[in-house]
């Protein structure tokens, strides 16, 4: 069964050139805060004997879900035959195998400029411009509406310039992390397009430093994110067990 590509929505960034074709079957295959972590072996997090965390998604986070989910797959023109959770997974992997990393991150900005509507953005970035209570606004409000994306998650308090902020949200175990079990999907369809899109649509500069070890994450509102080449998020090797693992090709690292 053939899927036919659908040219992605654009608007701070060209579309990728992609075929207009792609066969199903081949994408079915088998597959500041810095916390680093040694780069010298593949992760494995199913080492552990946790066992998965279990979601009970209530309708406002299935809402949420399918739609975040179906402007994805409206983004890249893939499109998925499973539904809530594990379609917005899938969707994500097949965006993973399809396009390379610089293609990731752009279709991902687009899927949030079709999820969220601009004239939200715009009175947002206008009525908050970057203050005290700006950052720790959009930290108590990720806790609240996004904990379906990215699991359960809680304000904490850091330095910002000096004084005493909570403009950081503490991520446990990230859901999405967890479910994909991939550190490029993770840098390249969640770290650095949502790094961009927050500092351009909420004039906020935002950074996201995810651990590898325990599948935690920090958000910081306010804190410019480093550059790539020092990102310690990039020198990582990814899981053992990765889901995107057919698609490594220099030393099991999937972050480029």
């Amino acid at each position: 069964m053939d899927t036919t590509v659908i040219q992605p929505y654009n608007r701070l960034f060209p579309p990728p050139q992609i075929n207009r074709r792609i066969s199903m079957q081949n994408l079915r295959q088998p597959p500041s805060i810095i916390s680093s972590v040694l780069a010298d072996k593949n992760l494995d997090a199913t080492t552990s004997h946790e066992p998965r965390t279990s979601y009970n998604d209530n309708w406002f986070d299935r809402l949420a879900i399918n739609h975040l989910s179906t402007s994805l797959q409206a983004a890249t023109g893939l499109r998925s035959g499973r539904k809530g959770y594990d379609g917005l997974v899938e969707a994500a992997t097949m965006a993973s195998r399809r396009f390379n990393p610089i293609q990731q991150r752009q279709l991902v900005i687009q899927t949030l400029q079709l999820a969220i509507p601009s004239p939200i953005l715009f009175l947002i970035k206008t009525m908050l411009p970057p203050s005290k209570f700006a950052r720790e606004y959009f930290a108590v409000f990720t806790t609240i509406f996004f904990a379906w994306l990215v699991g359960p998650c809680q304000v904490k308090e850091s330095e910002f310039e000096g004084k005493k902020e909570k403009n950081v949200v503490h991520i446990p175990k990230c859901r999405f992390l967890e479910e994909t079990n991939c550190v490029g999907m993770c840098t390249n369809l969640c770290k650095i397009p949502s790094q961009a899109f927050i500092k351009e649509s909420l004039g906020v500069p935002f950074t996201m430093v995810p651990n590898f070890d325990d599948m935690s994450c920090e958000m910081i509102f306010g804190e410019e994110p480093p550059p790539q080449a020092l990102d310690p998020a990039f020198t990582q090797p990814c899981y053992k067990k990765c889901k995107a693992i057919q698609r490594h090709q220099v030393q099991n690292n999937c972050t480029s």
